[in-house]
């Protein structure tokens, strides 16, 4: 595997900074309005990418600056809860207790990706073939080495190593890991009661890695090593992934297509907003198992209500022409939809 650094790293100092320094009062320039010409942001490393593209094309239209830190999906709920940014980012919609704690916080969805499983298995095919039982079981150390019969049974005729598997997941607080543990919760009812869902798993084995990076290096070093990473993350990378069963018993090919029929497969919209991709129903054959929407949580109320309402409808409006290449699937107009109304709140 071949690990480039991805420009997100570009966009993290500043913006860490300057949110710790309480940097989303900053005014810096004014809109007509007199709002703030600069939103400051933090939280998930999936939508980063595409953040990146928002921010320069955004720039360039209507002279405001976006500027972004990639700490993780946690971190945006922390940062957004303690009123150090504008916008937080998370691929995890709040649970009870942080919407409760971010008291009068939104949450639109704003782009639509996948977590993959990517791996470093010398003397193994491309392309293996694995499915949520079996990776609960890895997570669980329940399953050992690569060449485990239940491995074998999902890879027929594939030559497997005796090699021990070594799981890798992340340290910190991470969207990816709700996005994965939300896929295994519905797919091992063990999984579901003794692990759960989360941004931040107990996890029984493996070992940890901060950030997308953090988890990819540790798996590009190992031999035997698994560990679930930002679509957009393994694609840029060129690193190997495996393809994960559906519920139909199909193995989709991870993409835009595949995640949009993830999508499509969702019958109503919650009035918060949260909605859960994983594991979508036997009646999605194409559905990719493991997609996720990344949400932009806000306040409602904000001294930069325009500003911040204006950007939110040109993420999920004419922003989500970036996503394609970065391997982001449009967001369904339901969703667009609901969002706009919410969008809509913030005053």
């Amino acid at each position: 595997m071949r690990i480039r650094h991805l420009t997100i790293s570009l966009l993290v100092l500043y913006a860490l900074t300057v949110a710790g320094c309480g940097g989303s009062n900053d005014n810096g320039g004014a809109t007509g309005d007199g709002e703030s010409k600069v939103l400051v942001g933090a939280g998930s490393t999936l939508v980063a990418p595409l953040l990146a593209q928002w921010s320069n094309d955004y720039a360039k239209k209507h002279g405001v600056t976006i500027t972004y830190g990639a700490i993780g999906s946690g971190g945006g709920i922390s940062q957004i809860t303690a009123r150090t940014v504008d916008f937080g980012a998370s691929d995890a919609p709040f649970s009870p207790d942080q919407a409760k704690a971010c008291d009068g916080c939104l949450q639109v969805p704003w782009a639509l990706a996948a977590t993959l499983v990517s791996y470093h298995v010398n003397g193994a095919p491309a392309k293996l073939k694995l499915s949520g039982p079996v990776l609960a079981d890895i997570y669980l150390g329940k399953i050992t080495t690569w060449n485990d019969p239940k491995i074998a049974a999902l890879n027929p005729g594939a030559k497997l190593p005796s090699t021990a598997v070594k799981p890798v997941f992340r340290s910190d607080s991470s969207g990816d890991t709700y996005a994965f543990s939300d896929f295994l919760a519905k797919a091992s009812p063990t999984w579901k009661s003794q692990k759960g869902v989360s941004t931040q798993v107990n996890f029984a084995t493996g070992t940890g890695g901060k950030g997308n990076d953090g988890v990819a290096a540790i798996v590009d070093r190992t031999d035997g090593a698994l560990g679930y990473l930002a679509i957009s993350y393994v694609f840029s990378n060129e690193l190997d992934y495996a393809l994960i069963r559906n519920e139909a018993g199909q193995f989709p090919v991870p993409g835009p297509a595949s995640i949009t029929a993830a999508a499509d497969a969702v019958k109503s919209i919650p009035a918060d907003n949260a909605i859960s991709l994983a594991n979508p129903p036997a009646s999605a054959p194409d559905a990719y198992p493991i997609s996720t929407f990344t949400y932009a949580l806000v306040r409602d109320s904000s001294d930069k209500a325009k500003t911040l309402r204006d950007f939110l409808t040109y993420a999920i409006g004419p922003g989500q022409k970036f996503g394609e290449p970065l391997h982001f699937a449009p967001l369904p107009a339901k969703v667009v939809g609901s969002g706009r109304e919410t969008i809509a709140k913030i005053k």
